[in-house]
């Protein structure tokens, strides 16, 4: 025991006569793999039966890519995030050995100032730079730049959608696809919203899976063999939206058509990422899809299927249930995906009672954020993605989004933190912060990206420990590689400064 004390002594004594700036980088270099490791293990055990570290729209950065065609993105290599305890301190439990939430000390305004105005005036980065960054603890702003004007946000406006979606739905909620009896002899699959519902075979590395409409497939028939029926005629209903299902950018390989009824986000190849050719008419491929399961387990289908609203009071068959929101919010957010972000927007349309359609899930969206006390002036929700130039927000409602998420006293918004990228480990950030030590590992956000736009919004644990949400907003960019590095470094400046 007295080795032990003296031992214990004497580091302190180390620690005490170590310069200052020497102790940050320690620090900095414990917080960062402490922290933003842990982040990065949480987010690919929640990916589960996702693509193991690939996002479905960013794989073409170098790319030259039309304004109208959506986002602009890189290679994301697949390589595995370094495991690490699960525990995120930085979300405001306290650890061992501290006072609680507060226990580090805050940055000054001043100080923060300093180190990030030089950087607004990165030449990289458009005529409208705006910036907003909040203390979690003290829950007030640090440092702000045009913080109020909105500006288009690109991808960055699905932290939006997440926390309508979940405050609206709660994190448990799941999305239903059902076969249901219409008639004696017919039968009608019906569309939830669920867009990962997947007809591909189970993924053995995968902790849990996506709904399978294989074993929809399954269940009805076994419900129809018991009933003594094996010749059946089979409809779809995809009623549960409403309005276009075609996207304002129009036909598009980053969405597919929006429509409450397809399999495997409408994808025509392979793939379960990054941009691909979609199906025009995602509902009939999935009925016709479902109507081959069906005779793979002693089910006729007589004729072709065609479009059919299901019974008011139906006779249920089978389900089969998506994973839980908190799931598809991590996903969405983690690897940008934007048929789960319409789907979202639209799950908070369903669940406040409003028409599952473009305009009904904006107005959906901005009612759950106005319950939220969020700042909203002069926000524009055009759809959930963020593939809309339309959308306008602010970089304090970003910012603000983020503080909400943070907040242990909201655990139901949780999601959006755990599903943000990690700098150079996961997502859509698995390609940047590269030799960027302060950084990587300690930075975590939500990308934005169209031509001439580029976003950053996320969280970020500085040199003294100080858990703090920052969002960094730029329009007019003409080097999209030069706006995002210039992004990069000031989320990688705040992680780097006590700036007291």
């Amino acid at each position: 025991m007295r080795t032990a004390r003296a031992a214990a002594d004497a580091a302190r004594q180390t620690w005490q006569a170590t310069p200052r700036h020497t102790q940050q980088t320690w620090r900095l270099t414990v917080v960062s793999a402490a922290t933003g490791l842990a982040v990065a293990i949480v987010a690919v055990a929640a990916a589960g039966p996702w693509d193991s570290g690939q996002r479905t729209a960013e794989r073409t950065e170098a790319a030259v890519v039309d304004g109208s065609s959506g986002e602009h993105h890189a290679a994301i290599p697949s390589r595995p995030a370094p495991s690490a305890p699960p525990v995120l301190p930085a979300l405001g439990v306290p650890t061992a050995g501290t006072a609680g939430r507060g226990a580090a000390p805050a940055p000054t305004d001043a100080g923060l100032a300093d180190a990030l105005a030089p950087l607004l005036k990165d030449p990289a980065l458009g005529s409208l730079r705006t910036a907003s960054v909040l203390d979690v603890a003290g829950r007030r702003q640090v440092f702000g730049a045009g913080q109020d004007k909105a500006a288009t946000p690109a991808s960055t406006v699905k932290l939006a959608t997440a926390v309508a979606a979940l405050a609206t739905r709660g994190p448990d909620h799941r999305i239903d696809t059902t076969a249901v009896l219409a008639g004696k002899d017919r039968v009608v699959l019906v569309g939830g919203g669920d867009p990962t519902l997947t007809a591909r075979a189970p993924r053995p590395d995968a902790a849990e899976q996506p709904a399978s409409l294989r074993a929809l497939a399954e269940a009805t028939a076994r419900a129809l063999h018991k009933r003594h029926l094996t010749t059946v005629g089979l409809g779809y209903d995809a009623s549960a939206y409403t309005g276009p299902v075609e996207h304002p950018i129009g036909p598009n390989e980053n969405i597919a058509p929006v429509t409450a009824l397809m399999t495997d986000e409408a994808r025509l190849d392979d793939s379960d990422h990054g941009p691909a050719p979609r199906e025009t008419d995602p509902a009939g491929a999935a009925a016709r899809t479902f109507a081959d399961l069906l005779h793979e387990y002693g089910i006729t289908v007589d004729g072709a299927p065609a479009a059919a609203e299901a019974p008011a009071k139906p006779e249920r068959l089978a389900a089969v249930h998506s994973l839980p929101l908190s799931a598809l919010v991590e996903r969405m957010l983690t690897y940008s995906d934007n048929d789960i972000a319409e789907a979202l927007a639209r799950q908070t349309a369903l669940g406040a009672g409003r028409p599952a359609s473009f305009t009904g899930a904006a107005g959906a969206v901005r009612a759950a954020l106005a319950r939220q006390h969020l700042p909203l002036a002069g926000a524009v929700f055009a759809d959930g993605s963020g593939l809309d130039r339309a959308d306008k927000v602010s970089a304090d409602l970003l910012a603000h989004l983020l503080l909400q998420a943070s907040d242990p006293g909201q655990p139901a918004l949780r999601p959006v933190v755990t599903g943000l990228p990690v700098a150079a480990f996961t997502g859509t950030l698995s390609n940047r912060y590269t030799g960027q030590s302060a950084g990587a590992g300690a930075v975590r956000a939500k990308t934005g990206t169209l031509t001439g736009v580029n976003t950053l919004a996320g969280t970020v644990v500085d040199a003294d420990g100080r858990l703090l949400v920052f969002s960094f907003m730029t329009s007019g960019t003409t080097d999209p590689q030069g706006a995002q590095k210039a992004l990069d470094n000031l989320a990688s400046a705040v992680a780097n400064c006590g700036c007291r």
